[in-house]
């Protein structure tokens, strides 16, 4: 009556001799965020952003969705790392990401139980902060940012995320995936 209820299925392999591999579970979160730094150079060349800081939200997704994971000093090398790609003034994304990781960790503190329209929220009250700094601080030094071209980069990103944070999942389970241990 109960055999079939706990068998193991024919098509599933043993597990044994395979874990997740260490050097994937701690090289995806990073390698997918500089890779989402480099997108939108790749996709469209134009003279006003149009698309949406993809390495931030990817940032933003991989925090939100394992909190600790990436240090809370992440901000730094990836922001730098973006600052080589999104032609904003060098720094401000080092600035930014760093603040914006330091505020996660803080929301993460404060609110240890969140749902997907909290974290929504959170991302897109981040993601306009976000565009806005960074406007103002391109503004300093001699850019000109005009919130009609803000406004529609706002709307996108804000929409972009839930779609991130579903590649991001998809990253996280291939992060995980037990692979064949060699010794």
């Amino acid at each position: 009556m109960f055999d079939g209820l706990f068998a193991r299925g024919e098509s599933e392999k043993p597990r044994i001799n395979r874990a997740p591999s260490p050097v994937l579970a701690r090289g995806v979160p990073w390698l997918t965020v500089m890779l989402c730094s480099m997108v939108p150079g790749w996709l469209l060349i134009a003279s006003a952003p149009v698309l949406p800081p993809f390495g931030f939200l990817a940032f933003v997704a991989w925090v939100q969705l394992r909190p600790g994971l990436l240090p809370i000093w992440a901000g730094l090398p990836l922001g730098l790392f973006d600052d080589l790609f999104n032609g904003q003034p060098f720094g401000s994304s080092v600035l930014l990401w760093s603040l914006s990781s330091n505020l996660l960790d803080y929301v993460e503190r404060k609110l240890p139980w969140r749902n997907f329209l909290t974290e929504w929220l959170v991302a897109t009250a981040l993601i306009a902060a976000y565009l806005l700094a960074g406007a103002l601080l391109a503004h300093l030094d001699g850019g000109a940012a005009t919130a009609s071209v803000l406004a529609p980069q706002i709307v996108i990103a804000t929409l972009a995320y839930p779609i991130v944070a579903r590649a991001v999942g998809t990253a996280d389970r291939f992060r995980l995936r037990p692979i064949m241990v060699v010794r």
